[in-house]
């Protein structure tokens, strides 16, 4: 898998002007972070699918999975609980901010590391 850069270009945008926001490459996604947490990322499904990864956290999922278009993540095989993927086309910008902010209520209440 590959990121999209459009996608992570969106993604970084939505969170301008939070503090310790980083980036780094892992899962084959272009993910960020807030003080060393995932918050999410950027990639590409195996079909190729420019698509946004949001860590909602296992608390959250009920309420991700009854969004439009989101599913739960798989990573060979294994459901990666917490971990919600979004299609890039079905998330306009409004969308994505509510699920940066979903993201957020989670991974800002985690140490940082």
């Amino acid at each position: 898998m590959a990121y999209d850069e459009e996608v992570a270009d969106r993604f970084r945008n939505a969170m301008l002007g939070l503090p310790d926001v980083s980036e780094k490459r892992m899962m084959g996604a272009l993910c960020f972070l807030l003080n060393g947490n995932m918050i999410g990322g950027a990639f590409r499904t195996r079909e190729g699918v420019p698509s946004f990864l949001f860590r909602v956290g296992k608390d959250n999922e009920s309420e991700a999975l009854s969004r439009p278009h989101a599913s739960v993540m798989n990573n060979g095989g294994r459901r990666m609980g917490g971990f919600i993927i979004v299609p890039d086309e079905m998330c306009d910008d409004e969308a994505l901010a509510g699920w940066v902010t979903l993201c957020l209520s989670f991974v800002g209440n985690l140490p940082p590391k």
